[in-house]
């Protein structure tokens, strides 16, 4: 399960926060007193209703492994983090961890500390237990600058739908939808009946999600391939009629309501557990077990998933969720201890990604690591563990069988790779033309994505401005870079 993110402010707009985050951040980032080491660990998404016990709860389990070391986590708001994140990076602010956005970009940027070495030496076990796709997907130049949290390392976009809504207006939706164009007719009964309610619940940042092209430098850029591995090209996934006919579905879905009249400036959150919202695209791995990842974070909400996506083990989700070590950390070996402890500590992760032990949940099994959640298991009392650490570690519910724990190590097992899986594009000697690219796109991503423009014409003059920016010596320098690494695989 995975939120999507916000579009970056433009650059006056994060040269604006600079002086608010440096200002504090010298004051509560990493800090060194009587002997202990606080690691300063910053996030995305609200402070936990009940932090100050559950740090506390997490400092004194960290402390049995690391008795000098303690962890203070800082959250910053899902809409304000990208742009603050950049800054941290970019000022050189002495945080120990981070949860990283822009990966590639980043680690090749120099910000990152190599965690190649450290990882080697303070956290050799909890490297073993994380599925080798993870390294492949994070490997720069033969160094590693980011640690995975092992979770959901192929996965599914889905369209999922809200099962009470879908009850109470006497819908379903059809088994065999495969494509965006699939839920039509849904979408279109339930829009009729409540015209006040977002059939298709997505505001600006939303991106459509193709079956099975990679976006090699994120998907705020069109140069993509086939991950089957089927076509060997770099391509402008915006030219390809699957992209196009997919465009044509969000336009109509818009003209007719079905999409809210503003997401392509919106940043209105649709959250999991209200009813504001009839049908979401969300992402779904293995350690989601169908929807019930997404029922737990919701507080019991039920949902109907249908998928879009095939599922590989890719690039882009080996950096789904990613822990980076600042360059300019005092204390590298300490962060690198606390990853460790999260990796390998299943009563350090679970209390953190379940809440608390005696007030969120209860063991039903203890040894079988099966659990029961309380009342006071709601949104706001627990941190996402798609985003904390290895997930193999997680306790379950007794709903969660043992059948379905089999069946989901099977389908790991079994996973096919993305075909560029491994391969991280060198942007070098394009940097230039990749900023003049994005800022073309940053004028047609979201009303393309959200169906606020009309596709074929918008393309067309996308793409013209595309072709000025500098676009074809990025395609021939990626395309060069992509038949090497075929050549070498």
């Amino acid at each position: 399960m995975k939120k999507w993110s916000k579009v970056l402010l433009g650059s006056a707009a994060v040269l604006g926060l600079t002086t608010v985050l440096t200002g504090c951040g010298h004051k509560d980032n990493s800090s060194s007193n009587g002997g202990k080491t606080t690691v300063s660990m910053y996030m995305p998404g609200d402070k936990p209703k009940n932090y100050s016990a559950m740090i506390k709860k997490a400092n004194k389990q960290l402390a049995k492994k690391y008795p000098d070391v303690r962890l203070s986590m800082k959250f910053i708001g899902w809409g304000d983090y990208p742009q603050k994140y950049n800054v941290m990076v970019t000022s050189g602010d002495k945080y120990d961890l981070a949860f990283a956005q822009n990966y590639p970009v980043n680690a090749q940027k120099g910000v990152y500390a190599d965690m190649t070495d450290l990882i080697n030496k303070y956290a050799p076990d909890a490297k073993k237990k994380i599925d080798p796709a993870y390294w492949k997907g994070l490997t720069v130049k033969g160094k590693v600058y980011g640690f995975p949290v092992n979770a959901n390392v192929y996965a599914n976009n889905s369209v999922v739908f809200n099962e009470a809504l879908l009850k109470k207006n006497g819908l379903s939706v059809p088994k065999d939808a495969r494509t965006y164009a699939d839920f039509t007719s849904t979408l279109e009964k339930f829009h009729a009946k409540n015209p006040n309610v977002a059939a298709f619940a997505i505001g600006q940042g939303f991106k459509v999600s193709p079956r099975a092209m990679s976006f090699v430098l994120g998907n705020s850029l069109p140069f993509a391939i086939d991950a089957t591995g089927k076509s060997k090209k770099v391509f402008n996934a915006y030219d390809q009629p699957e992209m196009q006919s997919i465009l044509k579905t969000m336009h109509e879905w818009y003209k007719k309501g079905i999409i809210p009249k503003d997401a392509a400036t919106s940043n209105t959150q649709y959250n999991l557990q209200d009813n504001t919202w009839f049908s979401r695209q969300e992402t779904q791995g293995p350690f989601d077990y169908g929807t019930h990842a997404l029922e737990n974070a919701s507080g019991g909400k039920k949902m109907v998933a249908r998928p879009i996506t095939d599922a590989l083990k890719s690039e882009a989700q080996a950096q789904v969720a990613v822990w980076s070590i600042s360059k300019t950390s005092q204390h590298k070996k300490q962060a690198m201890e606390v990853l460790n402890a999260l990796n390998t500590d299943p009563v350090l992760l679970n209390n953190i990604t379940w809440g608390l032990q005696g007030q969120q949940w209860n063991f039903t099994d203890k040894a079988k690591g099966k659990i029961k959640t309380t009342s006071k298991y709601q949104p706001g009392y627990f941190i996402g563990a798609w985003m904390m650490g290895n997930n193999d570690l997680l306790y379950t519910q007794d709903s969660v069988t043992q059948k379905m724990i089999d069946q989901r190590k099977e389908n790991i097992k079994n996973a096919k790779e993305s075909r560029d899986l491994g391969w991280i594009p060198q942007t070098d000697e394009f940097k230039t033309e990749v900023t003049n690219c994005s800022n073309v796109m940053s004028k047609y991503l979201d009303i393309l994505n959200t169906g606020t423009a009309d596709p074929v014409p918008t393309i067309h003059k996308m793409d013209k401005e595309l072709k000025t920016a500098g676009y074809d010596k990025i395609q021939a320098s990626l395309q060069k870079q992509y038949d090497k690494f075929l050549a070498n695989k």
